[in-house]
């Protein structure tokens, strides 16, 4: 059961900047929609440029989609941590997502 989670290819090109560093830029984004959340884009990691980004040790379980991994995103001489995360091995409702990355809008900004 997937609590009616949907994901769908996004409809144009989309990057994602940390400060003025290109982190992610693809025009295969896909969005995931999850009732009662915001729509969520995720990135396949061969359009996320992982030179800027540290794995963290953050962890955090979701039931619907199963433990996502965390990325401090790093630029400029600063960083962010948790900014990206990624549902490695995630649960084959949404295998969809394996292999893409979503970063929080907080703290990253989306052109």
């Amino acid at each position: 059961m997937n609590r009616g989670i949907t994901i769908n290819p996004h409809p144009e090109p989309v990057t994602v900047r940390f400060h003025d560093v290109v982190i992610a830029s693809s025009d295969h984004a896909v969005e995931l929609h999850e009732p009662g959340h915001e729509p969520v884009l995720y990135f396949p990691f061969d359009d996320i440029y992982f030179v800027h980004l540290e794995k963290t040790e953050t962890h955090t379980e979701c039931p619907w989609k199963g433990t996502a991994s965390y990325w401090r995103v790093l630029g400029q001489g600063e960083a962010s941590d948790d900014a990206m995360w990624s549902y490695e091995e995630p649960k084959p409702e949404v295998a969809a997502i394996r292999g893409y990355g979503a970063f929080d809008q907080r703290k990253v900004r989306f052109e």
